[in-house]
């Protein structure tokens, strides 16, 4: 019997060529479209995921303020880690995990083999022990107890030692030698990029420094016992930690510590400071999942609409097989069968497109996703679950239709007045409102996301970013003779200007803040440290708003002196740039904290931007400060790039000529920050288009039976002497209004959409009127297009055909 239903449904498909080829093209890449986003976005679902026992672990991050300021930071003070294990009794582990500009590449020497690697940090023992990763040589037990031993990932054993077991052999990191005590697997997800694990003994941290409230440099994990409340070890965490800072008057900063579940770290925290972990986004993982349920429901509603305009064509059909003794429930068996078939079919394609797609979205979004139904026995059930359910769903209502036309009143051609057809209308003319109105959500998202991610690449960042080439210190004797190494660098012909520092925009920054004397107190106050030099101003193109720029004619500016941005000003109470310059600032010096650098405000900078336009501008304070001298930034003249750039190396080799040079460009450095905006704008953009043209493929094909329903009243305005235009529009103004009517429905809610996702800015546009003009205006013009394409074939095809007796 089954096999009848789809023998009949095959020849039924085959017969009706047009619908069939639109029906399998609309589902064919809404499902593509589903699948695509399905595999993205459950890999994204997949970090961290493969640990055992990792329900237990947790990081631990701050919310921090000073002052009314406030922010998430992802790195801890050490003395948290240590109170964590000593003083709550929920805790089993503990591990801290220290990164020094993790950021910067690490010169890694085997035998021969000199290459440069990222991805070095220091770890306290536990480290194996909370994250329990495959070794693939060498044991985790004890690998981290040796301050000369390193535990490397398997991806950077086989670039440098091949296929051997490297366990026991030599590797110099940063020309410091250290012996490889195992070999981790990187196969999975994993959220720390991490390549090589040394013992947080080797860091040779002062044991003072470790003991500090205030030293925010460490990623800190906790592993809970089994049963132990998240909730409870918090509370008691924070009742500790308030108390502690309470009592500490130097702390600038107010501390409310969270445990983060270790399965949200990766798509959770796209808004924390100075996380160096890879970082999904949670927002553009549920923006994806909507936007793929809108393009299946819209290729699902395609087919709902041109199978309830088809049924007005095999009504006779029904009516016949009813006369000669089919029940209700065998039609319905054998259009859900048409229904399935022709699902199974879009299915059959669009895993085809999947799999031909897939490398290039592999390679978009740099991951290694996978689609082999042969291999993997979960896909092909997905598939198969998905031709059911897809197949069922999208043909039930037209199946209850169709099979419920009562046969006296269709065999007397009566069904144009039955009662059905008038639901069948107003659900078909639904669907058309529901699909535009998602089509058109998606353009006015779509434009949204293009104007914001050209507003973050565009805005004026209060300085000049062109031009300057980026790149950090290496070798001893290039820090100890850096003022010579710039004047070397400074006689090139090319070369305009050469600043040092620490703390350049798009690289890492200090955040230890400064001490305020006001009314015969010392206030604290959380602001960001740029260490820089005198050339600093002038290299970057700063504007000054008031005083001076550090000047080596001034002999108190190397030491006594401070220059503040303009959110410093008011932060720190001066109110107007003018009133700050003279008034005194203090700051803990690195070497010694308990040692105070007094100086004078000497000049007010305009805010700049040396971050992402996430986050606002910090109150900031520059100083002159050598000793933290890591990076050069090195403006060059732009009708010589090629020689500039030969100079800079002739001088590094001079210099550092143990290390090979590298370098970038400050304004690439910038353009990374957006990665994730980019191909969000890209996904969206594609995504969009297949949505759109989906639902203009079902409205050609209502178009389609539509002028077919009418064709003996065009044949008579013909004959009448209407014009081939009046009837194009005769036929496009019902639809138009539908598309009129999803605008209406649409724009509220893309505006509350957009607004939600551009709160995420601290630096945002406003969402123009313009853009929902345009969105109605295209989906208006696009289905006034797909329409007239057959408007027009019925306007200009011979009346006296279309007006022959049937």
């Amino acid at each position: 019997m089954f096999r009848n239903y789809f023998k009949t449904a095959y020849r039924n498909l085959f017969r009706h060529k047009g619908f069939t080829i639109i029906n399998i093209a609309g589902l064919a890449l809404g499902l593509t479209a589903c699948l695509l986003i399905g595999l993205f976005v459950h890999d994204e679902l997949q970090y961290d995921k493969f640990l055992p026992e990792g329900e237990r672990v947790y990081r631990v991050y701050n919310d921090i303020s000073a002052q009314e300021a406030g922010s998430i930071l992802a790195p801890v003070p050490p003395m948290f880690g240590t109170t964590l294990k000593e003083s709550i009794p929920e805790v089993d582990k503990v591990v801290r995990i220290l990164m020094l500009q993790f950021d910067a590449n690490n010169l890694v020497e085997v035998g021969e083999k000199s290459i440069y690697e990222k991805g070095r940090f220091f770890a306290d023992p536990e480290f194996f022990e909370i994250f329990q990763l495959p070794f693939k040589y060498g044991s985790p037990e004890k690998a981290l107890t040796d301050p000369s031993s390193v535990v490397i990932s398997d991806e950077f054993s086989e670039r440098v030692f091949g296929d051997i077991d490297p366990v026991g052999r030599k590797v110099s990191l940063d020309k410091q030698p250290f012996i490889v005590r195992g070999v981790f697997s990187t196969t999975e997800r994993f959220h720390l990029p991490v390549n090589f694990v040394l013992p947080m003994a080797a860091a040779e941290l002062p044991a003072e420094r470790m003991k500090s409230w205030g030293w925010q440099q460490f990623y800190t994990y906790v592993k809970l016992k089994k049963g132990a409340d998240p909730e409870s070890a918090q509370a008691k965490f924070r009742s500790i930690v308030g108390k502690q800072i309470d009592e500490d008057k130097n702390q600038p900063f107010k501390y409310l510590p969270f445990l983060q579940p270790l399965n949200e770290v990766y798509l959770y925290s796209s808004g924390f400071k100075y996380d160096q972990s890879i970082k999904g986004n949670i927002t553009y993982v549920k923006a994806l999942s909507v936007i793929a349920i809108f393009i299946l429901l819209i290729a699902c509603f395609n087919f709902v609409n041109l199978a309830t305009a088809k049924s007005l064509q095999r009504a006779k059909e029904v009516g016949v097989r009813k006369a000669i003794g089919a029940s209700r429930s065998q039609l319905m068996l054998q259009f859900l069968s048409e229904t399935v078939l022709l699902t199974l079919i879009s299915v059959i394609f669009s895993a085809a497109l999947t799999s031909l797609l897939l490398p290039s979205l592999n390679a978009f979004t740099g991951k290694e996703m996978d689609f082999n139904v042969f291999t993997n026995p979960a896909l092909l059930l997905l598939l198969i679950g998905l031709t059911l359910v897809v197949g069922i769903l999208a043909g039930l209502y037209p199946a209850v239709i169709l099979s419920g036309f009562k046969p006296v009143k269709v065999l007397k051609s009566a069904v144009v007045v039955d009662s059905k057809v008038g639901k069948i209308q107003w659900l078909r003319h639904g669907l058309i409102v529901v699909q535009f109105a998602l089509s058109i959500f998606l353009i006015i998202s779509a434009s949204v996301v293009y104007k914001q991610v050209g507003y973050l690449h565009n805005k004026d960042l209060g300085f000049n970013r062109e031009q300057i080439m980026f790149f950090q210190m290496r070798g001893d004797n290039m820090f100890a003779n850096h003022e010579t190494f710039k004047s070397e660098l400074l006689r090139g012909a090319g070369i305009k200007d050469v600043s040092m520092g620490y703390g350049f925009p798009g690289d890492a920054t200090a955040g230890d803040g400064v001490i305020v004397p006001r009314n015969g107190e010392q206030v604290r106050h959380a602001t960001t440290l740029l260490m820089v030099d005198f050339n600093y101003i002038n290299t970057l193109d700063v504007k000054v708003v008031a005083g001076r720029p550090f000047s080596k004619d001034f002999k108190t500016d190397a030491d006594h002196a401070f220059m503040i941005n303009e959110t410093a000003v008011r932060e720190l109470g001066y109110e107007m740039p003018e009133n700050a310059l003279g008034q005194t600032l203090l700051w803990p010096t690195w070497d010694n904290q308990d040692s105070l650098r007094e100086g004078k405000i000497i000049g007010v900078v305009k805010d700049f931007h040396f971050k992402s336009l996430y986050d606002k501008v910090d109150p900031t304070v520059l100083q002159i400060y050598p000793g933290a001298y890591v990076k050069v930034a090195v403006k060059i003249n732009a009708e010589d790039v090629a020689g500039s750039i030969e100079h800079v190396k002739s001088v590094w080799d001079k210099f550092s000529p143990d290390y090979p040079m590298e370098y970038i460009f400050m304004d690439d450095n910038f353009e990374k920050m957006y990665k994730a905006e980019d191909k969000l704008k890209s996904l969206l953009t594609i995504f969009t288009a297949i949505a759109i043209f989906v639902a203009c493929l079902g409205l050609f094909g209502l178009a389609a039976y539509a002028a077919e329903r009418r064709k003996k009243e065009i044949g008579i305005r013909k004959v009448l002497g209407a014009e081939t235009t009046s009837i194009v529009m005769l036929l496009s103004k019902d639809f138009l209004k539908l598309v009129v009517v999803a605008a209406l429905i649409a724009f509220p809610i893309a505006w509350y959409a957009m607004q939600k996702w551009l709160q995420d800015f601290a630096y945002r546009i406003d969402i123009p009127v313009w853009i929902f003009l345009v969105a109605g205006f295209v989906a208006a013009l696009l289905a006034f297009v797909t329409i007239s394409v057959q408007a027009i074939k019925a306007a200009t095809s011979d009346p006296v055909r279309n007006l022959r007796v049937d």
